[in-house]
């Protein structure tokens, strides 16, 4: 194996295949990548290796078969347990006795980055569009079905009143309920931040003591904060309530969790320079990441976790987390979420300059 030395050195991934499709090399970067040893690795197929193999195999297929000697295409490969790799992927013929396909995986990290954050701009646009729209629907005939409510226990003879009071009172009570739900979605739209000096770990630790407060027994959160991170402008009000939000639904996500005794969220807190949010440059912002070792999110819920009315937990509202979104973007800043089994992890980014 002398002359795969090179292949060692490189800073990309590499995976030789056989003339049986079975794995022959990996190289150290493949075993970084795939978070398996190469030895492991020997022996393997792609379907062992990836669950969602087939665009992979059919592309060495059409080399086995000589239909094509090269092929480049952007892949998304899903593991077992392990977040999704999202790469650009380049499998080759190659003439060797104990090689046949040359695969090289380039993760596109900072590409898949800046699709999702313009992903997330545009969504978080049309909800506000929808939010707008649908607040000012419900509110007028809302308003009419409570004072008809109203009115009608108002004329109620008295020996009905008690009969029927009970179902006049729903009307009302759902009204009100309905109200306050719509003034929740119209206020982040009504409110300018009122901008001051903040320091995110006074944010984080108020987050933290009021999030153990509720869930005071079979949850622990940990601290890893970078206490080189300066304060900056923003609104502490929303800024904590962002936060509070995104935490939360962590804590309510690990319930099961929090029964045994072994829940945990993690708030971990980053300096990032030169950094792209929303098409434009900053030099300096800072992320907070909140990590919990929860079920995780299901994929067909991923797309949608920012929409509003979208629950991941019966009972709740769906608003939380679109209205996190709308106060970090009032801070020029973004959310993203990756999650599988056992991790979830929100960053919130923020441009400091």
């Amino acid at each position: 194996m002398r002359e795969l030395t090179g292949l060692d050195l490189l800073a990309t991934a590499v995976l030789m295949l056989d003339r049986h499709g079975k794995v022959s090399y990996a190289n150290p970067s493949a075993e970084d990548m795939l978070e398996v040893s190469a030895k492991v690795l020997r022996g393997q197929r792609l379907e062992d290796i990836f669950s969602n193999s087939g665009e992979l195999e059919a592309i060495c297929g059409e080399i086995r078969r000589n239909e094509i000697t090269e092929k480049r295409q952007e892949l998304t490969l899903e593991r077992t347990s392990r977040a999704p790799l999202h790469v650009h992927c380049i499998a080759s013929a190659i003439e060797h006795p104990d090689h046949a396909i040359l695969i090289e995986l380039r993760e596109n990290v900072q590409q898949l980055r800046l699709d999702r954050e313009e992903r997330l701009f545009d969504q978080s646009q049309a909800n506000r569009e929808l939010i707008r729209n649908l607040a000012h629907e419900i509110k007028n005939p809302l308003g009419g079905i409570r004072g008809a409510a109203q009115l009608l226990e108002m004329e109620l003879p008295e020996r009905d009143l008690k009969e029927f009071r009970e179902y006049t009172q729903v009307i009302i009570r759902e009204s009100e309920r309905l109200q306050v739900l719509v003034d929740r979605l119209l206020t982040p739209h009504r409110r300018l931040p009122v901008m001051e000096d903040v320091n995110i770990h006074e944010i984080c630790e108020r987050v933290r003591s009021l999030i153990m407060a509720e869930f005071p027994e079979g949850l622990s959160i940990r601290r890893d904060y970078d206490l080189s991170i300066p304060e900056f402008s923003g609104d502490k009000e929303q800024l904590i309530q962002a936060v509070l939000n995104v935490t939360k639904n962590a804590a309510i996500a690990l319930t099961e969790r929090i029964m045994k005794g072994d829940a945990e969220i993690i708030l971990k807190t980053r300096v990032a320079r030169q950094i792209t949010i929303a098409k434009m440059r900053f030099r300096l912002a800072l992320t907070l990441h909140i990590i919990d070792n929860g079920p995780g999110i299901p994929p067909d819920m991923m797309e949608r976790i920012f929409y509003p009315l979208v629950s991941g937990h019966a009972g709740g509202s769906g608003l939380g987390l679109t209205l996190a979104q709308t106060y970090i973007q009032q801070h020029r800043g973004v959310i993203e979420c990756e999650s599988w089994q056992g991790h979830t992890e929100f960053l919130i980014r923020i441009p400091i300059w």
